[in-house]
């Protein structure tokens, strides 16, 4: 057991000394998690380290502040010590040795501070001081229903990019996909989903892998996937934009030259065959990049990305062409993933079930959102924050003094009342 070193307290209220299950170096976290994924500054060993089982339950607290971990009161503040246990070559759980703590910490204070990290705390803070507030539960059912509604045409769009692919040869029809493990996020922070996922990992991460994460819009895909790159190692993240961005100025490029009005016409199989050939996926002077090179283009997606892959007649036909390529792009992903695994690294891609069962993987994740009222809860929270700060900003004085806590909160009223009628 590591002993116990007399540091200052954490605003978390508690942390534990432990060394390093790899490397021995000792090392001081608070658990502001039940489950939260430690690294080690000097080995870079991803762990876990497991909270120790609370006491006593807190009573009188709202159901769906227990469910965050929340509570109305912290224990004593204290530094204790913990033991490692591995449980395999990649994790490792270390066990508190001591057994007083108490049941979560409440939310953030809401403060201008809190909302600049514009994250998953600041979000929570704002649901937790405004979940019992009529105006704000009817933006979050509209958000929520407009949401839905969203993926449900963007699932008919991709539905209909895949049926094409299919017709054409590019993808099968009924590709044998892997288990998927469902990950509910209800009461977890983007932390402890991540921790998660590292643990069900076990040692894939130490040789490299291809790990997918689907699931709708609002379930925390994106701020995971960004959570997990910075815990795995040699870890990348995946996206198919600047894919459609190379084939679209192809696409646009030959029509030029041809003297050929864009348009989806114009897109034969046999052209956009013909362009898919001109993109090419490896390591170039030792990095991984996208090579385009045809109809007089020769670069590296990395030197182009952001000049001319942002040209506006790029950009308005990236539409165009996606609608029309998602089997050609999911199979160029899919190899490219499949290359940077082999090469040891982690390849971490987000998206949507449809265009995912085609990346070849058993490292397969889908969150889940058992109370679908928290999607648009997390995005009428998002859209505060951008409208409070902006008027924060306006109305501040030379001072960089940050404002009390109730200014703060009278600011976020205000921007919800001016959305609600917006």
């Amino acid at each position: 057991m590591a002993e116990q070193v007399d540091l200052p307290i954490p605003p978390s209220g508690k942390a534990y000394s432990f060394q390093c299950p790899q490397c021995g170096a000792s090392l001081l976290a608070a658990l502001p998690e039940k489950l939260t994924a430690v690294g080690c500054d000097e080995c870079g060993h991803v762990f876990l380290a497991q909270r120790p089982a609370q006491k006593k339950a807190v009573k009188n607290v709202p159901k769906r502040r227990q469910r965050r971990g929340g509570s109305a009161a912290s224990s004593a503040t204290d530094l204790s010590s913990v033991d490692a246990v591995s449980i395999d070559s990649h994790s490792t759980v270390l066990t508190a040795a001591s057994s007083n703590w108490s049941a979560g910490a409440q939310p953030l204070p809401l403060s201008v501070a809190l909302l600049e990290q514009n994250d998953d705390s600041s979000s929570e803070a704002i649901i937790a001081a405004f979940e019992a507030d009529a105006v704000f539960s009817a933006f979050a059912r509209k958000e929520t229903d407009d949401t839905l509604a969203r993926d449900a045409e963007d699932g008919k769009k991709l539905a209909a990019g895949i049926a094409m692919a299919v017709a054409k040869g590019v993808v099968p029809a009924k590709p044998a996909v892997e288990k998927v493990l469902q990950v509910e996020v209800v009461g977890k922070s983007a932390d402890t989903v991540a921790a998660e996922i590292v643990a069900a990992l076990g040692d894939a991460p130490s040789q490299g892998c291809v790990i997918v994460l689907q699931g709708l819009s609002g379930t925390g895909k994106g701020t995971t996937v960004a959570k997990l790159q910075k815990l795995l190692p040699r870890a990348v993240c995946w996206s198919n934009g600047n894919v459609f961005r190379a084939l679209t100025l192809l696409a646009v490029t030959y029509c030029e030259k041809h003297g050929v009005p864009f348009g989806a016409q114009a897109l034969t199989p046999s052209l956009l065959s013909e362009l898919m050939r001109c993109l090419s996926f490896g390591k170039y002077d030792g990095q991984f990049d996208m090579l385009v090179d045809g109809h007089g283009i020769h670069s590296l997606v990395s030197q182009v990305a952001t000049t001319i892959l942002k040209e506006p007649k790029v950009s308005r036909n990236v539409p165009t062409v996606a609608e029309m390529t998602q089997g050609e792009v999911i199979k160029f992903a899919a190899a490219a993933a499949e290359a940077m695994r082999a090469d040891g690294m982690n390849v971490l891609i987000e998206g949507r079930e449809q265009t995912l069962q085609y990346v070849r993987t058993h490292h397969r994740f889908e969150l889940v959102l058992s109370e679908p009222l928290l999607i648009g809860m997390r995005r009428a929270a998002q859209r505060m924050i951008g409208g409070a700060l902006a008027r924060l900003s306006a109305g501040s004085s030379s001072s960089n003094a940050e404002p009390p806590a109730g200014k703060v909160l009278t600011v976020l009223q205000a921007e919800l009342a001016s959305m609600a009628v917006s």
